[in-house]
C-alpha cells in the first residue's frame, strides 16, 4: 500500500464546495467596500459590499469585525483569480422569501420601518426583502402626503405573494379598519345613554364637531355645545381639544353627543328669576324686523318685540338699539314649557311718572290757603 504524500494529505483535509452551496465562514479582515472570510476552503472567500447589502453606501467595518462568524452562500468557487466569491444579501434575500410565504400563509403581523416613500406608495425591508405597500393601503383613510411615515416603523400584513416577479405586497389598510372594529365593539359594551366620557376632537364642521370617543366617532351638533349661543362651531373648538361629553344618544353605530348638561341648565330656576314683574338687564344679542332678542343669561334668550321698545313709535329695532347694547327691560310674559319670555322697556318706562305728567306745587301758597281756612 502506497503511503500518501502531503501534498494528498492536505489536499484530502480541505472540504471541497459548490456553487449555491451555504458555508460558514470567519471573518479575518474587513475593508470599508470588501470583507474576507475564511470558510474552510484552500482559498478564502470575498464577500464584495454590492454582496452583503443594497446600501451602497455603508461602510462595511462598521457593521462587522475580525472574527465574527456568518453564514454565507457560494456564488463563484472560483472568481478567475483563485478567489471564492461569497454573496450574504442573496442567502438573507432567500430566506426572506421563504420569510414572506411563511407570513404570507399564516396573514403574520409583520413590522419593519418605512425605508423609502414612493409615488405610489411605502417601501419596506424585512429580511432582506422589499415589501411594497400601495398608497391605497397605507391608511383606512386617503393619506395625501405619505412622507410623514419615512422611518417609522409600521405593521402589515402580505396580501401578495410572487416570488417569480419578486412581487411582495403589504397591507397595512386591513390591520387599522380590524382594530377600529374591535375597539368600536369594546366601546359600545361599555358606554350608554347619559354616559359622560372624555373624547378628543377630530373634526370641525359648519354643523358641529366630530369627537373621538376610543372606538368610534360621536357627532357634537352646534345645538348640543351650550346652554348659550354658539355663533360657529370653529369659533369654540379646534382638533386636539380634549372633551368631558354627554352621551345623548345611540342609534346603532351613530352617537349624539352633547355638552349641555342638566345642572348647568339655566333654566332650572327660571321660573323665579324671570317672573312676570321682574326686572331684568339684558345684552342685545340679535336683531330682527319684529324686535330684539335679548340674552339675559346665556341660554336664556327673551324677545323684545318692537312695539314695547318704547313708547314712542319704533319703525325697526336696529333704529334704537345695537347688537351688543345692555338693556333694562320688565318681564311681561313667561312660557317654561315653550322657553319663551317676553320682554318691554315701554312697560318699565310707563310705570315711572313722565315729567310733562308732574304738576308743580307751590309750596306757599299750600300754607296761604290752610290759614286762611283755619281763620274761618
Amino acid at each position: 500500500m502506497s503511503e500518501l504524500t502531503f501534498e494528498q494529505m492536505l489536499e484530502d483535509s480541505i472540504k471541497t464546495i459548490h456553487s449555491g452551496e451555504v458555508v460558514e465562514g470567519t471573518v479575518i479582515d474587513v475593508k470599508s467596500d470588501e470583507i474576507v472570510l475564511n470558510i474552510g476552503y484552500k482559498s478564502d472567500g470575498i464577500l464584495a459590499r454590492n454582496e452583503y447589502t443594497n446600501d451602497s453606501n455603508v461602510d462595511l467595518t462598521t457593521v462587522v469585525k475580525p472574527g465574527d462568524t456568518m453564514e454565507v452562500k457560494v456564488l463563484k468557487v472560483n472568481d478567475g483569480e483563485g478567489q471564492v466569491v461569497l454573496t450574504y444579501k442573496r442567502l438573507a434575500a432567500d430566506r426572506g422569501n421563504k420569510r414572506m410565504e411563511e407570513a404570507y400563509n399564516s396573514r403574520e403581523v409583520l413590522r419593519a420601518a418605512v425605508s423609502q416613500v414612493l409615488e405610489g406608495g411605502l417601501s419596506v425591508v424585512v429580511d432582506e426583502v422589499r415589501v411594497f405597500i400601495p398608497a391605497s393601503l397605507v391608511s383606512d383613510t386617503y393619506e395625501k402626503d405619505l412622507t410623514k411615515y419615512l422611518g417609522q416603523e409600521i405593521e402589515f400584513v402580505i396580501s401578495e405573494y410572487n416570488p417569480k416577479r419578486r412581487r411582495y405586497i403589504g397591507d397595512r389598510k386591513q390591520l387599522i379598519v380590524a382594530r377600529k372594529a374591535e375597539l368600536q365593539r369594546e366601546l359600545f359594551e361599555r358606554i350608554h345613554e347619559g354616559d359622560v366620557v372624555e373624547g378628543v376632537v377630530k373634526n370641525v364642521t359648519d354643523f358641529g364637531a366630530f369627537v373621538d370617543l376610543g372606538g368610534a366617532d360621536g357627532l357634537l351638533h352646534i345645538s348640543e355645545m351650550s346652554w348659550g349661543h354658539v355663533e360657529h362651531p370653529r369659533k369654540a373648538f379646534k382638533v386636539g381639544d380634549k372633551l368631558n361629553v354627554l352621551i345623548k344618544e345611540i342609534n346603532g353605530s351613530k352617537v349624539a353627543l352633547s355638552l349641555k348638561f342638566e345642572d348647568q341648565n339655566p333654566w332650572r330656576d327660571a321660573a323665579d328669576k324671570y317672573a312676570i314683574g321682574n326686572v331684568v338687564v339684558g345684552r342685545v344679542a340679535r336683531m330682527t324686523d319684529f324686535g330684539a332678542f335679548i340674552e339675559l343669561e346665556p341660554g336664556v334668550d327673551a324677545l323684545l318685540h318692537v312695539s314695547q321698545i318704547s313708547k314712542e313709535h319704533v319703525e325697526k329695532p336696529a333704529d334704537v338699539l345695537s347688537v351688543g347694547q345692555e338693556v333694562t327691560a320688565k318681564i311681561v310674559d313667561f312660557n317654561e314649557t315653550d322657553r319663551k319670555i317676553s320682554l318691554s322697556m315701554k312697560a318699565l318706562a310707563a310705570a315711572a311718572p313722565a315729567e310733562e305728567d308732574v304738576v308743580p306745587v307751590d309750596i306757599e301758597a299750600v300754607i296761604s290757603a290752610q290759614g286762611e281756612e283755619d281763620a274761618r
